[in-house]
């Protein structure tokens, strides 16, 4: 039986033949003040695209929608937990972003400068995040869960002149204190000139006269100044995003005002089947690269209507979610397999007092949605009535590129998988040594060819960029992305983890090196290792394996001190499901620790043949390792019963 779709094949077939027009068709579907001179270039690892094309992203998704007379269709609804609803058409939305261009401006802000934004996710960070594109500035969005290291982290090397934030946000009734963070931040050596504070909690804030500007007087402050937007070529910056990775220090991913657009656009065709009448959920935050791609920017240059909501969407109870939906008539929702765990944990029954009839598709990322997660969303919630689509992406990729092409024409559904490469992704499963794969056999994922959404620089350390994406397997110019999956026969791809041992933490990506040198900030730790475990309602919990100086005890006061210290370095979403004391690490002899080892020790297996792994003298090392800290484990959770 023929499992891809004719028209699938068709265009995936004209993507591979002549890559460079497939690519140059998709993007004459968005808005250009000058066409480009040049599709494509490559000089690897680098690359460019649409070299000498002009365009602008915030017009893309503002002022040629209010140009076609659709100013007064809604472009933003912003809800929050405790049930505020505020509507923006495209006319309301493009005003309020001109006067934050122009206030921007009026701070000296200008083309190539960069702004942070540590923000919930609000109108007015959307509004920032739209109008430091109109004027060819760049912006830095740092997730507003992260704590002051990280945020000093992320402004620092980034070079950002001007931080907005708020007050604080809401988490599930609780007041979350953005504006003390920030504080901590600055006095920590994060170089800003200025704070621009939204008041949007109510909550007591200091303020720093010198320093800081309330949001009104910084709107202020564009009264008389120009409000338009600034041409870019198509290989400009638009925004800079940190990775999580397996370092302590995150790569600073740079997306662009041409080949972005043109990725995003093209894949809300043809994977969402995004268009002017939806009205899109994507349940992420703006911190995230989702949050930017199918929050903020794909729905907009779709000329559909986006839903951004703000807290947790289990509060006050699970009937917060389904109402959500119901009540603005949500057509298309983007959602995390973390949400559906979570939603799972209340049952089905309150899913069915709900009207959800206008949702026509549900789509997931972040990680693999397993089949009984998958089985429970489609079959008792949606009652096999709509699809619930997988599919994967990364920061890197700006978005999709494993999944099922529903705005093209759906295939069937093999829950667990992630879907076939989409049109325009030359991928492949490949061994160390970069031969491909079998059906069946695991390998590296890699992509073969750049394609217009990938990043092609990281802010600052360009000698970094060769080696970490494109240098990986010797003799093989291809790009890494450091997951491990297999494909079928029929060209599906299926996701194993990721080979550099990210932990996933309800969607959100921490490295193991960050979560590492956060405990390291403790002046009692020696050395200290970690791996995710499976948790059944956030995908993985971090499980931390410590070793300690000398003349230093273990106790539950130090306990509770090292745990604080991780909250304070990375925030909240570090979540900590287990902390042991051990006396050694399982390490190469080069310094190296052997995460697989800490896997095998928190699912209680053997570490297997880790001879072909790591370096051969180290193995006898690591096995003891291995039995000294399982038995510690096995006692604990013995004790933890009793």
């Amino acid at each position: 039986m023929e499992v891809i779709n004719p028209m699938v094949k068709s265009l995936v077939r004209r993507a591979r033949e002549d890559p460079e027009a497939f690519w140059a068709e998709a993007a004459s579907h968005i808005p250009w003040f000058r066409k480009w001179d040049t599709v494509f270039e490559w000089t690897p690892p680098t690359f460019r695209w649409f070299i000498g094309g002009q365009t602008n992203l915030c017009y893309s998704c503002l002022d040629r929608h209010v140009e076609q007379g659709r100013g007064g269709h809604a472009a933003l609804i912003a809800i929050d937990e405790r049930g505020e609803r505020k509507v923006y058409t495209y006319t309301h939305l493009l005003n309020d972003v001109k006067r934050a261009a122009a206030a921007l401006r009026g701070l000296g802000i200008g083309k190539g400068d960069r702004i942070a934004v540590y923000m919930p996710t609000c109108p007015e960070a959307i509004t920032i995040m739209l109008a430091a594109a109109r004027i060819g500035a760049i912006h830095v969005v740092v997730f507003a869960g992260f704590g002051a290291s990280a945020l000093v982290d992320r402004v620092g090397r980034t070079g950002c002149r001007l931080l907005f934030t708020a007050d604080g946000t809401w988490r599930k009734g609780n007041d979350v204190p953005l504006k003390k963070i920030v504080d901590d931040a600055v006095n920590e050596g994060a170089g800003v000139e200025r704070v621009v504070v939204l008041k949007h909690t109510g909550l007591d804030v200091s303020f720093d006269p010198e320093r800081d500007l309330w949001w009104d007087d910084f709107l202020a402050l564009g009264e008389g100044r120009d409000d338009g937007y600034e041409i870019m070529e198509a290989n400009e910056p638009a925004y800079i995003l940190p990775t999580s990775g397996t370092t302590a220090r995150p790569k600073l991913a740079v997306h662009t005002h041409g080949g972005y657009q043109a990725h995003v656009s093209s894949m809300s065709r043809w994977v969402f089947g995004l268009n002017e009448s939806d009205v899109w959920w994507a349940t992420s935050d703006i911190g995230w690269v989702v949050g930017h791609a199918y929050i903020v920017h794909g729905p907009l240059l779709a000329g559909a209507t986006t839903v951004a909501y703000e807290g947790a969407p289990d509060h006050p109870g699970p009937e917060a979610f389904y109402r959500v939906i119901q009540d603005n008539g949500i057509t298309g929702m983007f959602t995390s397999p973390t949400l559906v765990r979570l939603m799972m944990r209340y049952g089905s029954e309150v899913a069915r007092r709900f009207d959800m009839s206008r949702l026509q598709r549900v789509f997931s990322a972040g990680e693999v949605l397993n089949a009984p997660a998958w089985e429970w969303f489609q079959k008792e919630v949606f009652d096999d009535r709509i699809p619930v689509i997988d599919h994967m992406w990364a920061t890197e990729t700006s978005g999709p590129i494993i999944g099922n092409p529903y705005g093209v024409c759906m295939l069937p559904i093999k829950p667990g998988s992630g879907g076939i490469p989409l049109p325009g992704i030359e991928a492949d499963v490949v061994t160390p040594e970069g031969v491909p794969c079998a059906p069946g056999e695991k390998g590296l994922f890699v992509i073969r060819r750049p394609f217009p959404g990938l990043t092609s620089q990281l802010w600052g350390e360009p000698e970094r960029y060769g080696p970490d994406y494109w240098g990986r397997i010797p003799g093989l110019n291809v790009y890494s992305t450091g997951d491990a999956a297999s494909k079928d026969e029929d060209g599906y791809i299926w996701f194993s983890g990721r080979a550099d041992e990210v932990i996933k933490v309800a969607a959100h990506r921490i490295g193991t090196i960050e979560v590492e040198t956060a405990f390291l900030q403790h002046p009692a730790v020696a050395e200290v290792g970690v791996t995710g475990r499976p948790d059944e309602l956030r995908g993985e919990a971090i499980s931390a394996f410590v070793v300690l100086k000398q003349g230093h005890q273990p106790s539950e006061e130090l306990r509770r001190e090292l745990l604080q210290t991780v909250r304070k370095e990375l925030g909240p979403v570090a979540v900590i499901g287990e902390m042991n004391f051990v006396d050694m690490l399982p390490k190469t002899r080069s310094g190296k620790i052997m995460r697989r080892v800490l896997k095998a020790v928190v699912l209680g297996r053997e570490p297997g043949d880790i001879s072909t792994i790591e370096d051969e003298g180290s193995v006898e090392e690591a096995r003891e390792a291995w039995r000294q800290m399982t038995a510690l484990v096995g006692q604990e959770a013995k004790e933890e019963k009793a």
